[in-house]
């Protein structure tokens, strides 16, 4: 068998996939909402989380965290988006562009149901 060098690694310690992260998201029902919040952050460099409490239009407005997310418990194109994306941080963010598209189910308090596309911009911070 032979001797490994020094800063060798094997395949036994290679880094495994991540399974959860810890993220934020501004959510828009409106593409045009969306692409405004996406130019406050890319072209007039605002915070992330300036942005989100600004633009998201879900619970997460403050500052746009979700906390930590694991994989299978995310809508399908939101999860694909927030596993391909690198970490980065709300002053220098690294986001989905465009933003990623995906459709729920929202409930009123009368009962009813209706089916609204909603978009969701993703800003992933691993700590």
């Amino acid at each position: 068998m032979a001797k490994k060098n020094k800063g060798e690694s094997s395949s036994n310690t290679a880094l495994k996939p991540a399974n959860s992260l810890k993220l934020r998201h501004i959510l828009c029902e409106k593409h045009s909402k969306a692409m405004e919040a996406l130019d406050k952050i890319k072209v007039a460099k605002m915070n992330f989380a300036k942005v989100a409490e600004i633009y998201s239009e879900d619970k997460a407005r403050s500052g746009g965290s979700l906390g930590w997310m694991s994989r299978g418990s995310m809508v399908g194109p939101f999860q694909d988006a927030a596993f391909l994306l690198p970490s980065s941080t709300c002053d220098q963010p690294i986001v989905t562009d465009p933003p990623v598209k995906t459709k729920f189910w929202l409930s009123y308090n009368y009962g009813g149901r209706k089916k609204i596309k909603l978009l969701h911009h993703a800003c992933i911070i691993i700590s």
